[in-house]
Parts: C-alpha cells; structure tokens; sequence
C-alpha cells in the first residue's frame, strides 16, 4: 500500500469496526494506522485463526483480509466468517489481478477485492461501499426480522381472534336459545292469559333474540373472511346471479321487487361461494330499500368494456346522500333506521371485505329518493361472453 495526499472526501464514521488480516507484519501495521486515521475502529490479525477468534468475541463491521496467507488462507477465513456473522461484508486483497482470484472471492462470501500493491485513494471508495452495503444488509435483517415477528404476532391474534369468535359463539347462543325458547314456550301456552301490552313485550323480546343471533352469525362471517382460503375458479356470475334472485324470492329478501338480471355479465376467476355472498347481499339490500316504492326494481348489470368489468346492482329505492358512500361499509353502520329498514348492519362490510380479498374494490352512488347503483370489480380478468348466452 501507498500512501496519497489526494484522499477522497467522506471518512467513515468512528464506530466503523475494522478487522484487517495478513501475515506481512510490516504491510499489517502500515494498514492498521492509515486506515485508523481515516477513522475507522482497527483490530489487527495476522493470520485466519486470530481473525476468527476476534470475530468471535465481537460483530465487525467490515473485514478486509489477504487472500494467500499460512494455514487457513483467505477464501476459508471468509467462508467460517460468513458462518459466524452471515451480515459480516468482506473485501479481499490480493496479488493475483485475475478473473479467476476475483471469482474465487466473490464465491466464498467477498463483496470487492484490491490488488496489492494500492493506493489508499484506490482503496478507500472501496471500503467505503463495503461499509455501506453492511449498514444495508443489517437494516435489511432488522426489517425482516420486524416483519417476521409482527406476523408471528399477527397469526396469534387470529388464533386468538378465532378463539374468542368461538368462545363467543358457544356463550351467547347459550343464553339466546334459553330466551327465544322459554318465551315461545310462553307464547304458545299462556297467550290467552296475557294482556295485550304482555303479549306485545314478549313478541319485542323474541324478536330482540333473533336479531341477537344474526348478529353473532355476522360477526363470525365477517371474522373469518380474513382467515378463509381463497378457491379461485372460472365463475358464470349471469348464472350465478339468476340463482341469487331465486335465493332472494325463496328466503323472503326480494321484498316484492322486480330482479333482472343483464345477459352480458360475464365469467370471472373468483371464489364462487363468496362471489354468491357478495350478490346476494347486494342483491338483498337493493330489494330492502326499494321495497316501499310503488314498484320495486333492481338490476344486475355490468360494465362488459371496461378493464376490469365493473359490476352494478342498482335499484330505484330510498337512496342516501352522496357524502355518506363511503361510511356504508363500515360494521354497523346505518344510514336508515331500523324501524324503516331492519337489518344489523353487516352485509355491506361482508361485500367489501370479500371484494378486497378478491383484489377488486366497492362503491356506491346515490341521491335520496332516486334509488342507489353499488359498483365492484374483481382483479382477475374476465372471459368475453359467449354469443349464443346474449341471445338468450
């Protein structure tokens, strides 16, 4: 090594820790007191088995090794190194200016190399590199290291959460079963011994308990929405929609409206049970708010041309007003009250989770009194529509 008057600015930072290693005492030293005055933290070796027994003791940051050296020579130093502190950045010195040397280097774990004899003008940006790339590779472990224990933490808390949902599930059905039973019981065999006033309370509490149960089943469909395995597959959603408003007439959700289904809606990848969720759920909320129209309508529509297709379940119901789109998806929120319109509040939070996880999105438009159009899309593309199917 030479020394140069004409060093390049920007000298690491003190707490840089350098390990040098060669069995030339005299090049050992003359290293070991340049390179500390560019302010690097110096630990001197002179052979492989020394340098190992420092990296023990403590983490470098940088170690900067001989290649041909007694013993164990630079190429070993660098592979037990690696296996001692695997964020540990290497750079090698060596006589040998060939590809070959500069292969065998960067093989065992080297990031750089320097052909003695150098300049320490030559050297410094070298090191200095190496030195970054380390601070890199430690922010880098952190941050894996971060990431992997907040999601150890986060699969915990679906086990809990999931735990909990069950624990949930068995207590409050318990006590609501007991409720909704013994006040049939009463219904059934003393109604004609209670005043109307009685009666009326008894009916408000069965009432109240089956409410109490769809909202424990909503709870625990919205929980495990985010547990629950995708099974992506090519889906008809005109044929899925067509069983959706024969689902809706059969459970008493179409509410008398009018369900017509658009023959260009197309095939997609998508999950088919939680697709059928999603629909009907729309489906079942656009035939609710319509149903105190003169004549209740919805349509299941799409946009075929647009990339990706955006979806409509429209209806000419109650409507809301614009500014109060986006708090429609959150958990139990209403914008109408339950003696208007009952319900508990989940479906549209079931529709937006299910829609996110499918790597689409959900919105509404609306104006009071003119109905309300819900649009989604899916993230995976959909197949053109046969032409024999539009015809039908």
């Amino acid at each position: 090594m030479t020394d140069d008057t004409q060093t390049p600015p920007g000298n690491p930072t003190p707490v840089t820790r350098l390990l040098i290693v060669d069995d030339e005492p005299l090049h050992l030293q003359a290293l070991g007191d340049v390179l500390g005055e560019q302010g690097y933290a110096v630990d001197l070796a002179a052979d492989a088995r020394e340098a190992l027994e420092l990296l023990r003791r403590g983490p470098y940051d940088l170690l900067l090794t001989d290649l041909d050296m007694p013993g164990l020579n630079g190429l070993a130093l660098l592979r037990e190194a690696a296996m001692l502190d695997p964020l540990l950045v290497s750079v090698m010195m060596t006589g040998k200016a060939s590809v070959s040397s500069a292969v065998e280097a960067m093989q065992a774990g080297a990031i750089d190399y320097i052909v003695k004899p150098f300049k320490l003008a030559t050297a410094l940006p070298v090191l200095k590199r190496a030195v970054e790339i380390g601070v890199l590779r430690r922010r880098r472990n952190e941050l894996e290291e971060r990431v992997a224990h907040q999601m150890e933490e986060l699969r915990q808390a679906n086990r809990d959460l999931e735990s909990f949902a069950r624990s949930v599930s068995h207590d409050l059905r318990a006590p609501l079963h007991v409720i909704a039973g013994f006040t049939s019981l009463v219904l059934q065999r003393h109604a004609g011994q209670l005043d109307p006033t009685a009666l009326h309370f008894l009916e408000r509490v069965r009432a109240a308990a089956g409410q109490m149960g769809q909202l424990i089943d909503g709870l625990l469909s919205l929980s495990r929405l985010g547990r629950q395995a995708l099974h992506i597959v090519d889906v008809d959603v005109a044929a899925m929609a067509r069983e959706v408003a024969a689902m809706a007439d059969d459970s008493g959700a179409r509410h008398g409206a009018e369900i017509t289904v658009s023959p260009t809606l197309p095939v997609v990848q998508a999950d088919p049970v939680l697709l059928r969720q999603v629909i009907f759920n729309l489906v079942s909320n656009a035939c609710k708010f319509s149903s105190r129209s003169d004549s209740p309508k919805v349509w299941i529509e799409c946009d075929a041309d647009a990339s990706p297709v955006v979806f409509r379940v429209r209806d000419n119901g109650a409507g809301f007003e614009a500014s109060q789109a986006r708090e429609l998806f959150e958990p139990f929120h209403r914008l109408h009250s339950a003696d208007d319109f009952p319900g508990i509040g989940l479906g549209l939070s079931i529709v937006h989770r299910i829609v996110t996880r499918h790597g689409g999105r959900v919105w509404a438009e609306s104006s009071p009194g003119e109905g309300a159009t819900f649009h989604f899309t899916l993230a995976a593309p959909a197949q053109p529509v046969k032409a024999d199917r539009q015809a039908g």
